[in-house]
């Protein structure tokens, strides 16, 4: 008996320390998102710097049109991989609406886009979800749906998120751990749940720590910027915006430039060059199986 017993635990300690090489093992690659197209001449520098890059399928937040567009096999060409983005919609667009009926027109949308695009069908595209705390009922509903319609039309999905967490009543909750409850209630009272399968989740956290702020050496693997219950989910760290959030990053390091933004080596600051930096676990979230 103590014989096997030391046996399992020496079986245990060696998958432990298996696993605990492939963490310090595992790659973390950089990558950059801004809402305007950077333009074509910025390329080369930015890929010195960054393995890949957003790519947006509709119209930015506030935007009023979309300068991604066509712009898949230039940088593609450059060799940067892909974070598809899908702009979704804030509570004031769904409140009072059929917020499952506009999440599932959403998500074909998404879909047709990235088909136009020249995206593989099993792309995986992330709905950015703006709004942080706990997700309200409408929001919840219009999510899973977009969700399902884009797994119907044979993609993937995520949802591009905050990490950070805010007051909850006596509590707090980010809308990334938010959204990992959602699914696990579902699957708890529902054996196809509120959308089948796993979303992947982008998670935005700006603050020090855990982000590094504004830099481009040694970035963070994601099992280090998340607790257990989000490491499974997450699949890439947003880890410093432009302009520089001061309400969040109050504490991170003074590496941003004097305007408050985020720039990649090589790159003349300006209006159409500053970015938000990125860690992954893939040099291609999007398109990588």
């Amino acid at each position: 008996m103590k014989r096997r017993g030391a046996c399992a635990a020496l079986l245990l300690m060696s998958a432990a320390l298996s696993g605990a090489a492939q963490q310090s093992t595992q790659k973390s690659y950089l990558g950059f998102d801004r809402n305007d197209y950077p333009g074509d001449g910025a390329l080369p520098a930015l890929r010195k710097s960054f393995r890949y890059t957003s790519y947006w399928l509709s119209n930015p937040p506030g935007e009023q049109q979309n300068s991604w567009t066509g712009k898949r096999a230039l940088l593609k060409k450059y060799g940067f991989g892909f974070l598809v983005l899908f702009n979704g919609r804030r509570y004031a667009d769904l409140k009072g609406a059929d917020a499952v009926a506009v999440g599932t027109a959403d998500g074909k949308a998404a879909v047709a886009a990235a088909a136009r695009e020249g995206f593989p069908k099993n792309v995986l595209i992330f709905l950015d979800q703006e709004e942080g705390g706990r997700l309200l009922p409408e929001q919840a509903a219009y999510l899973f749906a977009w969700a399902d319609a884009v797994r119907a039309g044979g993609a993937r999905a995520g949802v591009y998120c905050s990490g950070i967490d805010v007051p909850d009543g006596g509590s707090t909750i980010s809308t990334a751990r938010n959204i990992v409850e959602l699914e696990q209630e579902s699957a708890i009272h529902s054996s196809k749940g509120k959308s089948a399968g796993h979303l992947a989740l982008w998670i935005a956290n700006d603050q020090c720590p855990p982000s590094p702020g504004c830099t481009l050496q040694n970035p963070m693997k994601l099992t280090a910027a998340f607790s257990p219950a989000l490491a499974g989910s997450a699949v890439v760290w947003q880890y410093a915006q432009s302009p520089r959030r001061v309400q969040f990053s109050a504490a991170c390091p003074a590496n941003q430039a004097p305007d408050r933004n985020c720039y990649a080596p090589g790159i003349a600051p300006s209006a159409n060059t500053f970015v938000d930096l990125n860690t992954a676990n893939s040099p291609d979230p999007s398109e990588a199986p």
